[in-house]
Protein backbone atom coordinates (compact mmCIF):
# COMPACT_ATOMS: atom_id res chain seq x y z
CA UNK A 1 0.00 0.00 0.00
CA UNK A 2 2.60 2.63 -0.91
CA UNK A 3 2.14 5.68 -3.17
CA UNK A 4 3.72 3.54 -6.44
CA UNK A 5 0.72 1.67 -7.08
CA UNK A 6 -2.74 2.66 -7.60
CA UNK A 7 -5.28 0.39 -6.64
CA UNK A 8 -8.92 0.13 -5.31
CA UNK A 9 -9.32 -0.06 -1.44
CA UNK A 10 -13.17 -1.40 -1.25
CA UNK A 11 -14.70 0.29 1.67
CA UNK A 12 -16.31 -3.25 2.58
CA UNK A 13 -19.99 -3.93 3.06
CA UNK A 14 -21.81 -6.49 5.39
CA UNK A 15 -24.12 -8.50 4.04
CA UNK A 16 -26.93 -9.55 6.47
CA UNK A 17 -29.75 -12.07 6.69
CA UNK A 18 -33.27 -11.21 7.08
CA UNK A 19 -32.97 -12.08 10.76
CA UNK A 20 -30.23 -9.08 11.37
CA UNK A 21 -27.47 -11.83 11.49
CA UNK A 22 -24.15 -11.41 9.46
CA UNK A 23 -24.61 -13.59 6.25
CA UNK A 24 -21.21 -15.08 5.80
CA UNK A 25 -22.05 -16.76 2.97
CA UNK A 26 -23.06 -13.17 1.25
CA UNK A 27 -19.83 -11.71 3.06
CA UNK A 28 -17.91 -14.63 0.98
CA UNK A 29 -19.36 -13.74 -2.40
CA UNK A 30 -18.82 -9.83 -2.02
CA UNK A 31 -14.92 -10.35 -1.13
CA UNK A 32 -14.71 -12.67 -4.24
CA UNK A 33 -16.32 -9.82 -6.21
CA UNK A 34 -13.84 -7.46 -5.13
CA UNK A 35 -11.14 -9.47 -5.76
CA UNK A 36 -12.12 -10.01 -9.12
CA UNK A 37 -12.52 -7.36 -9.63
CA UNK A 38 -9.41 -5.91 -9.29
CA UNK A 39 -9.37 -4.38 -5.72
CA UNK A 40 -5.25 -4.04 -4.20
CA UNK A 41 -6.44 -4.26 -1.15
CA UNK A 42 -9.69 -4.46 1.37
CA UNK A 43 -10.62 -2.09 4.46
CA UNK A 44 -12.50 -4.30 6.61
CA UNK A 45 -14.80 -3.39 9.54
CA UNK A 46 -15.66 -0.14 8.35
CA UNK A 47 -18.40 2.86 8.47
CA UNK A 48 -19.97 0.83 5.07
CA UNK A 49 -19.44 -2.19 7.37
CA UNK A 50 -21.62 -1.10 9.53
CA UNK A 51 -19.10 -1.29 12.38
CA UNK A 52 -21.03 0.70 14.83
CA UNK A 53 -23.66 -1.64 14.45
CA UNK A 54 -21.60 -4.25 15.32
CA UNK A 55 -20.31 -6.06 18.91
CA UNK A 56 -16.69 -6.47 19.15
CA UNK A 57 -17.22 -10.32 18.58
CA UNK A 58 -18.88 -9.72 15.33
CA UNK A 59 -15.98 -7.36 14.04
CA UNK A 60 -13.27 -9.63 14.79
CA UNK A 61 -15.29 -12.73 12.98
CA UNK A 62 -16.15 -11.06 10.46
CA UNK A 63 -12.44 -9.31 10.01
CA UNK A 64 -11.40 -13.05 10.10
CA UNK A 65 -13.76 -14.47 7.41
CA UNK A 66 -12.61 -11.59 5.19
CA UNK A 67 -8.55 -12.99 5.47
CA UNK A 68 -9.57 -16.06 5.37
CA UNK A 69 -11.35 -15.79 1.82
CA UNK A 70 -8.80 -13.55 0.78
CA UNK A 71 -6.13 -15.85 1.71
CA UNK A 72 -3.15 -13.69 1.43
CA UNK A 73 -3.98 -12.37 -2.40
CA UNK A 74 -4.48 -8.93 -1.39
CA UNK A 75 -3.79 -7.01 1.83
CA UNK A 76 -6.43 -6.48 4.65
CA UNK A 77 -6.91 -3.41 6.88
CA UNK A 78 -9.71 -2.97 9.53
CA UNK A 79 -10.76 -0.26 12.08
CA UNK A 80 -9.38 -1.32 15.90
CA UNK A 81 -10.53 1.94 17.73
CA UNK A 82 -13.74 2.58 19.40
CA UNK A 83 -13.36 4.99 21.49
CA UNK A 84 -12.53 5.22 25.21
CA UNK A 85 -9.47 5.04 27.15
CA UNK A 86 -6.19 4.76 24.92
CA UNK A 87 -5.19 1.27 27.20
CA UNK A 88 -9.04 -0.24 25.70
CA UNK A 89 -8.17 1.06 22.48
CA UNK A 90 -4.58 -0.23 22.14
CA UNK A 91 -5.93 -4.14 23.32
CA UNK A 92 -8.57 -4.24 20.79
CA UNK A 93 -6.06 -2.80 18.22
CA UNK A 94 -3.47 -6.38 19.31
CA UNK A 95 -6.73 -8.45 18.89
CA UNK A 96 -7.72 -6.94 15.00
CA UNK A 97 -3.80 -7.05 14.12
CA UNK A 98 -3.63 -10.42 15.70
CA UNK A 99 -5.94 -11.61 13.26
CA UNK A 100 -3.19 -11.07 10.45
CA UNK A 101 -4.25 -7.57 9.52
CA UNK A 102 -1.81 -5.06 7.09
CA UNK A 103 -2.71 -2.40 9.47
CA UNK A 104 -5.50 -1.32 12.04
CA UNK A 105 -6.98 1.56 11.45
CA UNK A 106 -7.63 4.70 13.86
CA UNK A 107 -10.94 6.36 13.76
CA UNK A 108 -9.51 10.25 14.04
CA UNK A 109 -13.12 11.61 15.36
CA UNK A 110 -12.74 8.83 18.41
CA UNK A 111 -9.09 9.68 20.20
CA UNK A 112 -10.38 13.17 20.69
CA UNK A 113 -13.99 15.12 20.88
CA UNK A 114 -15.16 17.83 19.17
CA UNK A 115 -14.12 20.57 21.33
CA UNK A 116 -10.54 19.37 22.06
CA UNK A 117 -7.67 20.39 20.41
CA UNK A 118 -5.26 19.17 17.98
CA UNK A 119 -2.55 18.69 20.83
CA UNK A 120 -4.75 16.50 22.82
CA UNK A 121 -5.65 14.55 19.98
CA UNK A 122 -2.06 14.36 18.41
CA UNK A 123 -0.66 13.38 22.49
CA UNK A 124 -3.14 10.44 22.46
CA UNK A 125 -2.40 9.11 18.83
CA UNK A 126 1.58 8.98 20.03
CA UNK A 127 -0.15 7.12 23.53
CA UNK A 128 -1.37 4.64 21.44
CA UNK A 129 1.82 4.62 19.58
CA UNK A 130 3.36 3.26 22.36
CA UNK A 131 0.57 1.13 23.34
CA UNK A 132 0.35 -0.95 20.68
CA UNK A 133 3.88 -2.22 20.43
CA UNK A 134 5.09 -2.15 16.52
CA UNK A 135 1.72 -2.94 15.05
CA UNK A 136 1.77 -1.17 11.99
CA UNK A 137 -1.67 1.57 11.75
CA UNK A 138 -3.55 3.84 9.58
CA UNK A 139 -6.32 6.70 9.93
CA UNK A 140 -9.67 7.03 8.67
CA UNK A 141 -11.16 10.39 8.84
CA UNK A 142 -14.55 8.47 9.52
CA UNK A 143 -17.56 11.30 9.39
CA UNK A 144 -19.02 9.42 12.61
CA UNK A 145 -19.91 10.47 14.95
CA UNK A 146 -18.38 13.62 13.50
CA UNK A 147 -15.40 14.41 11.39
CA UNK A 148 -11.93 15.34 12.52
CA UNK A 149 -9.58 15.51 9.25
CA UNK A 150 -5.55 15.44 9.72
CA UNK A 151 -3.78 18.69 8.54
CA UNK A 152 -0.41 18.20 6.58
CA UNK A 153 2.11 18.87 9.57
CA UNK A 154 0.43 16.58 11.88
CA UNK A 155 0.27 13.52 9.30
CA UNK A 156 3.60 14.02 8.51
CA UNK A 157 4.69 13.66 12.64
CA UNK A 158 3.01 10.12 12.59
CA UNK A 159 3.90 8.68 8.94
CA UNK A 160 7.84 9.83 10.63
CA UNK A 161 7.63 7.45 13.05
CA UNK A 162 7.12 4.88 9.92
CA UNK A 163 3.94 3.30 12.17
CA UNK A 164 1.80 4.88 10.17
CA UNK A 165 1.38 3.20 6.92
CA UNK A 166 -1.72 3.60 5.28
CA UNK A 167 -4.63 6.65 5.29
CA UNK A 168 -8.30 7.42 3.91
CA UNK A 169 -9.09 10.68 3.55
CA UNK A 170 -12.51 11.96 2.92
CA UNK A 171 -10.99 15.65 3.78
CA UNK A 172 -12.48 16.88 -0.02
CA UNK A 173 -10.29 19.39 -0.32
CA UNK A 174 -7.41 18.70 -3.25
CA UNK A 175 -4.79 20.84 -2.44
CA UNK A 176 -4.98 19.73 1.30
CA UNK A 177 -4.38 16.45 -0.53
CA UNK A 178 -1.34 17.53 -2.62
CA UNK A 179 -0.11 19.06 1.08
CA UNK A 180 -0.24 15.70 2.96
CA UNK A 181 0.92 13.75 -0.35
CA UNK A 182 4.40 16.67 -0.24
CA UNK A 183 5.09 16.10 3.37
CA UNK A 184 4.93 12.00 3.53
CA UNK A 185 7.00 11.06 0.59
CA UNK A 186 9.79 8.38 0.82
CA UNK A 187 7.67 6.50 3.52
CA UNK A 188 5.87 2.93 2.94
CA UNK A 189 2.66 5.00 3.65
CA UNK A 190 -0.38 5.36 1.10
CA UNK A 191 -3.07 7.66 0.95
CA UNK A 192 -6.34 6.24 -0.25
CA UNK A 193 -8.49 9.27 -0.81
CA UNK A 194 -12.63 8.23 -0.48
CA UNK A 195 -13.93 11.28 -2.69
CA UNK A 196 -14.45 10.74 -6.14
CA UNK A 197 -15.12 14.10 -7.13
CA UNK A 198 -11.49 15.00 -8.10
CA UNK A 199 -10.29 11.00 -8.16
CA UNK A 200 -8.45 11.68 -11.44
CA UNK A 201 -6.27 14.61 -10.06
CA UNK A 202 -6.28 13.31 -6.82
CA UNK A 203 -4.50 10.06 -8.68
CA UNK A 204 -2.33 12.56 -10.54
CA UNK A 205 -1.23 14.31 -7.58
CA UNK A 206 0.17 10.86 -6.30
CA UNK A 207 -2.69 9.22 -3.96
CA UNK A 208 -2.05 5.78 -3.72
CA UNK A 209 -5.44 4.83 -4.97
CA UNK A 210 -9.02 5.30 -4.18
CA UNK A 211 -11.13 4.11 -1.08
CA UNK A 212 -14.55 5.20 -2.18
CA UNK A 213 -18.63 4.12 -1.61
CA UNK A 214 -18.97 4.21 -5.60
CA UNK A 215 -17.01 0.85 -5.47
CA UNK A 216 -20.02 -1.11 -4.07
CA UNK A 217 -21.70 -0.23 -6.78
CA UNK A 218 -19.28 -1.09 -9.50
CA UNK A 219 -15.72 -1.99 -8.42
CA UNK A 220 -14.54 -2.99 -11.88
CA UNK A 221 -14.95 0.79 -12.87
CA UNK A 222 -12.88 2.26 -9.79
CA UNK A 223 -10.21 -0.22 -10.52
CA UNK A 224 -10.23 1.14 -14.39
CA UNK A 225 -9.62 4.20 -13.30
CA UNK A 226 -6.71 3.49 -11.24
CA UNK A 227 -5.21 1.39 -13.92
CA UNK A 228 -5.99 4.56 -16.81
CA UNK A 229 -6.28 7.72 -15.13
CA UNK A 230 -2.60 8.70 -16.57
CA UNK A 231 -3.22 6.62 -20.11
CA UNK A 232 -3.27 10.41 -22.56
CA UNK A 233 -4.78 7.72 -25.40
CA UNK A 234 -8.07 7.10 -23.09
CA UNK A 235 -8.16 10.49 -21.82
CA UNK A 236 -11.70 11.02 -23.01
CA UNK A 237 -12.92 7.82 -21.84
CA UNK A 238 -11.29 8.67 -18.29
CA UNK A 239 -13.01 12.36 -18.06
CA UNK A 240 -16.30 10.22 -18.92
CA UNK A 241 -15.55 7.80 -15.99
CA UNK A 242 -14.43 11.04 -13.84
CA UNK A 243 -17.98 13.16 -15.23
CA UNK A 244 -20.32 9.93 -14.60
CA UNK A 245 -18.81 9.42 -10.63
CA UNK A 246 -19.80 12.94 -10.29
CA UNK A 247 -23.18 13.11 -11.72
CA UNK A 248 -24.27 10.24 -10.06
CA UNK A 249 -22.75 11.17 -6.47
CA UNK A 250 -25.82 12.22 -4.60
CA UNK A 251 -28.54 9.03 -5.74
CA UNK A 252 -25.24 6.61 -4.37
CA UNK A 253 -25.01 8.11 -0.90
CA UNK A 254 -28.50 8.36 -0.42
CA UNK A 255 -29.79 5.80 2.22
CA UNK A 256 -26.93 3.97 1.64
CA UNK A 257 -25.81 1.49 2.41
CA UNK A 258 -29.11 -0.51 0.97
CA UNK A 259 -29.14 1.59 -2.16
CA UNK A 260 -25.50 -0.24 -2.81
CA UNK A 261 -27.06 -3.73 -1.42
CA UNK A 262 -29.86 -3.15 -3.90
CA UNK A 263 -27.60 -2.41 -6.70
CA UNK A 264 -25.83 -5.40 -6.06
CA UNK A 265 -28.84 -7.37 -6.23
CA UNK A 266 -29.03 -5.88 -9.58
CA UNK A 267 -25.70 -7.21 -10.32
CA UNK A 268 -26.65 -11.19 -9.65
CA UNK A 269 -25.22 -11.01 -5.74
CA UNK A 270 -27.28 -12.71 -3.32
CA UNK A 271 -27.05 -10.07 -0.36
CA UNK A 272 -30.42 -8.67 1.15
CA UNK A 273 -31.16 -5.10 2.07
CA UNK A 274 -31.21 -5.43 5.32
CA UNK A 275 -29.34 -2.93 7.43
CA UNK A 276 -28.98 -2.23 10.81
CA UNK A 277 -28.35 1.30 11.04
CA UNK A 278 -31.58 3.62 10.32
CA UNK A 279 -30.89 5.67 6.78
CA UNK A 280 -33.74 6.86 5.64
CA UNK A 281 -36.98 5.33 3.93
CA UNK A 282 -35.91 3.05 0.43
CA UNK A 283 -38.66 4.56 -1.28
CA UNK A 284 -39.96 3.87 -4.74
CA UNK A 285 -38.55 7.13 -6.48
CA UNK A 286 -35.19 6.01 -5.14
CA UNK A 287 -35.57 2.60 -6.67
CA UNK A 288 -36.47 4.32 -10.20
CA UNK A 289 -33.00 6.08 -9.34
CA UNK A 290 -30.90 3.24 -8.55
CA UNK A 291 -32.33 1.93 -11.99
CA UNK A 292 -31.43 4.46 -13.78
CA UNK A 293 -28.30 4.59 -12.14
CA UNK A 294 -27.98 0.63 -12.82
CA UNK A 295 -29.05 1.49 -16.74
CA UNK A 296 -26.29 4.37 -17.39
CA UNK A 297 -23.40 2.05 -15.54
CA UNK A 298 -24.28 -1.11 -18.06
CA UNK A 299 -24.14 1.32 -21.31
CA UNK A 300 -20.80 2.58 -20.03
CA UNK A 301 -19.29 -0.83 -18.56
CA UNK A 302 -20.31 -1.90 -22.50
CA UNK A 303 -18.57 1.03 -23.83
CA UNK A 304 -15.51 0.60 -22.35
CA UNK A 305 -15.48 -3.05 -22.20
CA UNK A 306 -15.22 -3.55 -18.99
CA UNK A 307 -15.58 -6.89 -17.79
CA UNK A 308 -18.21 -7.62 -14.92
CA UNK A 309 -17.22 -10.85 -12.50
CA UNK A 310 -21.05 -11.01 -11.22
Amino acid sequence: MENSSKGFIPVMLTPFSANGNIDYDALTQLTEVYLQAGASGLFANCLSSEMFELSDEERLQAIRHVIKITNGTVPVVATGTFGGAIGKQADFVKRVNDLGTEAVIVITSLLAAENESDEVFDGRVFDLLDQTEKIPLGFYECPVPYKRVLNAAQLKSFVDTERVIYHKDTCLDLDDIKAKLSVTQGHKFGLYDAYMGHAVASLKAGSAGLSCIQGNYFPELITWLCQNYNDEALADEVQRVQQFLIDNMDVMHNVYPVVSKYFLQRRGLNISTFTRRDVGTFTTSIVKEIETLFADYTLLKDDLNIRLFL
